[in-house]
């Protein structure tokens, strides 16, 4: 059997599926269900300093992005870090502890980016016995424009300040939670490490708006006819999410640096991907907003069968397993020829394959009476969008030509020797490159 125990720069938990920094973890009664759901780990919704309290809006805090069947893809959140008193929290925080010492216990900060105050609160957080924490160096909206947040996550020299002065001043794990909202996401990951972090987790929300209201002409969600942008979360942020997770475990500054993997985990598969690609842990929040604690049950069941099924023992023989195969585009094999194959028995005949290739591809695809439709191999490109907008899975797939075929399209013999772009005769400038 799969074992799904995690040990997270020395915090350990039954298994790898963690609640994210996030509304359903700000308070006592929300991390006990959790706890008894089956989470392996919370972090604790972002701690403010001990002073003026934070006040939330009253009126819709969320906007969203639907799927055609009404399935939620995104959310925006126009929330602020936690309105509950410090003192409530970190009682809260000592006591959950106490009663769920096997599961891991993380709690996120954000204070003003002085010395003192982070001075001031780590001792406080450490009194309640948690396991470590988080800095919330990623929330892009409200307390960014206080100097807090993004504002600090999207400024390198901050992120390493401000790390190091918590690790001068604190026994507990130190993890710095990044923003995606930067063009390269190896520099603040480069300074989270330059400043001793013990690992660094991503991605928080993305900056946006959901959407414009059309009768009052003010961004969603909307208080009192105004809006501003939000941090969007969900499935459909995935695909950022994997790829800056990626770039960070395959930089060899940062290769070593512990990954918790946030962002649109929703399956067990999407859980594996994000592994995978070099995370030893992962963080959800819009999974369990939009159907309860109880999905990490599923989480767990689906990672331990295909774990069983695979080989796989533990968490730790998946992860990092696809980094290696994640290159950059000139090291890719030009000679890989694939085409597209229609399987007629499974074909509906809808046409969508047809009508995208013709309009917006290469007219690869024939129709003909009875509404056939048949790849045209001489004009395919292997480009893939019939597979994507197909709506019967499995009844287009690409199919590989072997060595020494003759590609139809160009007439020339499918040659191996031509490995990556960089020494392919067909780039003007591979004869430099070698030199």
């Amino acid at each position: 059997m799969a074992n799904l125990a995690s040990n997270f720069v020395g915090i350990k938990s039954p298994n790898p599926f963690w609640l994210a920094s996030a509304p359903p973890t700000d308070k006592e009664y929300n991390v006990r269900r959790a706890y008894e759901a089956g989470w392996g780990g919370v972090v604790w919704k972002t701690l403010g300093e001990d002073g003026p309290p934070v006040v939330n809006v009253n009126g819709p805090r969320y906007g969203a992005i639907w799927g055609a069947d009404r399935r939620l893809l995104g959310l925006n959140n126009i929330e602020l870090i936690t309105d509950r008193p410090l003192e409530v929290n970190l009682r809260e925080i000592k006591a959950v502890k106490r009663d769920y010492p096997d599961r891991a216990l993380v709690v996120s900060l954000m204070v003003p980016c002085q010395e003192e105050a982070w001075k001031a609160i780590l001792p406080l957080v450490e009194e309640t016995g948690a396991d470590g924490i988080e800095l919330n160096f990623g929330c892009p909206h409200g307390m960014a424009e206080r100097g807090m947040g993004s504002a600090v996550g999207q400024v390198p020299e901050y992120i390493e300040m401000v790390t190091r002065w918590c690790k001068a001043n604190t026994r507990m794990p130190v993890i710095v939670k990044l923003t995606p909202n930067i063009t390269n996401i190896l520099y603040p990951a480069e300074a989270a490490k330059r400043g001793g972090a013990d690992a660094v987790s991503l991605i928080n929300t993305i900056n946006s708006i959901t959407g414009v209201n059309l009768d009052n002409f003010a961004p969603e969600p909307t208080i009192d006819g105004k809006g501003t942008h939000g941090g969007y979360c969900g499935p459909a942020v995935k695909p950022i999410a994997l790829n800056m997770v990626a770039e960070i475990a395959r930089n060899s500054e940062t290769a070593d640096l512990p990954i918790s993997g946030i962002g649109g985990v929703t399956t067990w598969r999407d859980a594996a991907e994000f592994l995978s690609l070099g995370a030893q842990n992962v963080q959800v929040c819009t999974a369990a907003m939009t159907y309860g604690f109880k999905i990490v049950q599923e989480m767990i069941a689906g990672l331990e069968n295909w774990m069983d099924e695979k080989g796989h023992t533990s968490v730790a023989s998946i992860v990092g397993r696809a980094v290696p195969n994640v290159t950059d585009w000139q090291y890719l094999n030009l000679n890989y020829i694939t085409k597209a194959h229609i399987d007629q028995d499974a074909c509906i005949k809808c046409g969508r394959c047809y009508a995208a290739c013709e309009d917006t591809s290469h007219q690869a695809i024939a129709m003909s009476d009875g509404r056939v439709f048949e790849v045209k191999e001489e004009e395919c490109v292997a480009c893939n969008l019939c597979v994507d907008v197909c709506p019967v899975e499995g009844c287009i797939t690409m199919v590989q030509l072997e060595a020494g075929a003759i590609d139809r399209r160009t007439g020339k013999t499918v040659d191996p020797e031509y490995t990556n772009w960089t020494t392919h005769p067909n780039n003007p400038m591979a004869k430099v490159a070698a030199e």
